[in-house]
């Protein structure tokens, strides 16, 4: 049996556009961190920053060889646009969709909960550094 993994997602832009970050907290199945994901993205937006740190937890997700995923991110347009409740107009955000979509495809089940920034605050924390990190490169 592939092993179940939880995933906290954030992403960090000061100015949007601006310096933007990512951050990702990876839990196992019995709560417990195994791998925390801070780096610096470049110049972006906010809601592209989200896609993306969302896209490192889930290849990291696929590199620990995961079956089944839980998302959890404070994004609400993120996790309403990965259900399908909201459509995606920016062609940007698309091509960023349609990766995460095919990530997700490696998993056997996986399940998007929008959760409150207070539940967030690992990754929040991570992308911030991640943003700080800006002046090495």
């Amino acid at each position: 049996m592939r092993k179940s993994l939880t995933i906290f997602t954030d992403g960090a832009c000061h100015g949007n556009p601006g310096p933007s970050g990512v951050g990702a907290v990876i839990l196992n199945d019995k709560g417990e961190t195994i791998k925390n994901i801070s780096e610096y993205i470049g110049e972006t937006t906010n809601n592209v920053a989200e896609y993306m740190a969302l896209i490192y937890g889930l290849q990291e997700a696929l590199i620990l060889r995961a079956g089944e995923v839980i998302i959890n991110t404070d994004s609400e347009l993120l996790a309403k646009q990965l259900k399908k409740e909201y459509k995606i107009k920016d062609p940007g955000l698309k091509i960023l969709y349609r990766q995460i979509m095919h990530l997700l495809g490696g998993f056997d089940k996986y399940e998007v909960r929008h959760i409150d920034r207070s539940q967030n605050k690992g990754a929040d924390k991570l992308a911030n550094k991640a943003v700080g990190q800006e002046s090495l490169f």
